[in-house]
């Protein structure tokens, strides 16, 4: 830690850095407390870290030194509290920010996300996705780093979501389909070069766009609090999943797990590009709605938001709810089937599904229950994703993880 005095200890110097030295394994675990809003205040820090109120307000002291949070020292006490009123704890305003980048099969962004997910800055989304991954990411980069330019935050790194199972160690798309790069695109390796070239401080990272939705979610949405978190979303094209174990992605032996999107629904339905048939990623996707609905996809807009737009205005449509009726009963089908094998403790939906949910929230979960062994016993909660762009978010996390892990060594000069 830096050992700046802490003003309210003035002239007990020993005793607050003996308090700084006590509390410096303390920082990373109370930055994330207070990053996923688990410690508004310094008496909640105190209780989740299990340590002195003295070292709780040294830790809460360095990490706004480190221009991270910001400690309300007159908060005021609430109605009918009693003792005296604890600090209050929030992310800062003005503090560093991580870039963020998503590719997807309608478009790219760029944005900035400080501490707490939250956007603080947005650059125009491009729709054209040229089939050479570089050309893409030294544009979405470079979007970035005009962002970064004009808001002059400083930048502890950047992270990258794309529609695709990433490898690792060696940061690979392997199945782009989407997108038309090439299967095995060195991902990570083009986005570090770009981010390097650009002038941007910190590490790159990239992962799978459900992946990162899921963490997002978990951190900071709909996911907050399950200790076993499953999330199925269907973005612009293909099905993707998630699973969030003890607060960090279950990514497999080479971070290829959860690809939920090759169960088969429907055993003489669609041919899935893995080929196979019936999957849901052919038979739960934007695609596969205005089909069953009888509906030509039209150039105007993404095939999600023609999706999406045609079961709001227009469920009443007796097509349109038996194309939705058909997605639902086959999505339902690949949870239940998810749910006897990892037994998770609340399901998130996200994209198509997450209107699909939100237009028969009641046949969705009767399918979940009535073909799953746990749904049956108990019933999983389904809920629907609630960050928007949390992709994105999720890509910015992957750039906090380092400072979230060791504040100060993150940051140092």
């Amino acid at each position: 830690m830096s050992g700046k005095a802490d003003p309210r200890h003035a002239g007990n110097g020993s005793t607050s850095r003996a308090r700084l030295d006590r509390g410096r394994g303390a920082l990373g675990p109370a930055l994330e407390l207070v990053h996923t809003g688990r410690a508004p205040t310094r008496a909640v820090l105190t209780a989740e870290l299990g340590v002195t109120r003295a070292t709780a307000g040294a830790v809460a002291v360095e990490l706004e030194a480190l221009g991270l949070i910001r400690v309300d020292a007159r908060p005021g006490a609430a109605a009918g509290s009693q003792g005296r009123p604890s600090h209050r704890l929030a992310v800062a305003d003005d503090g560093p920010v991580a870039l963020a980048a998503q590719v997807h099969a309608d478009g790219f962004r760029a944005a900035l996300v400080g501490l707490g997910g939250r956007i603080v800055a947005t650059a125009p989304g491009c729709e054209v996705v040229d089939a050479d991954p570089a050309k893409v990411l030294a544009s979405v980069v470079t979007a970035g780093a005009e962002l970064l330019r004009t808001t002059g935050l400083r930048c502890v790194g950047a992270g990258l979501a794309v529609p695709s199972a990433v490898a690792e160690p060696e940061g690979l798309a392997l199945n782009p389909l989407h997108l038309a790069w090439p299967a095995g695109a060195p991902v990570r390796d083009i986005f570090a070069e770009q981010v390097r070239a650009a002038g941007i401080d910190g590490p790159a990272f990239a992962a799978n766009d459900v992946n990162l939705a899921a963490l997002a979610e978990h951190r900071h949405g709909a996911g907050r609090g399950a200790r076993d978190l499953l999330c199925v979303a269907t973005g612009h094209r293909g099905v993707g999943g998630a699973l969030v174990l003890d607060g960090r992605l279950h990514r497999g032996s080479s971070g290829l797990a959860l690809e939920v999107g090759h169960l088969t629904v429907h055993p003489e339905g669609r041919p899935c590009h893995c080929g196979s048939r019936g999957c849901l990623d052919v038979e739960t996707d934007p695609l596969a709605f205005l089909t069953e609905a009888g509906r030509e996809p039209g150039p105007e807009v993404s095939l999600l938001q023609q999706s999406i737009d045609l079961i709001r205005h227009h469920y009443g449509d007796p097509g349109v709810r038996t194309a939705a009726e058909t997605l639902i009963d086959r999505l339902g089908l690949g949870l239940a089937g998810l749910v006897n094998i990892l037994n998770p403790d609340r399901i998130i939906l996200g994209g198509l599904h997450q209107t699909l949910l939100d237009a028969d929230p009641g046949r969705l979960r009767a399918v979940v229950a009535d073909r799953s062994l746990w749904g049956q016993s108990g019933g999983v909660p389904i809920l629907p994703c609630t960050l928007d762009h949390n992709s994105l978010v999720g890509a910015a996390e992957l750039a906090w993880q380092p400072v979230l892990d060791d504040p100060l060594g993150a940051l140092a000069p």
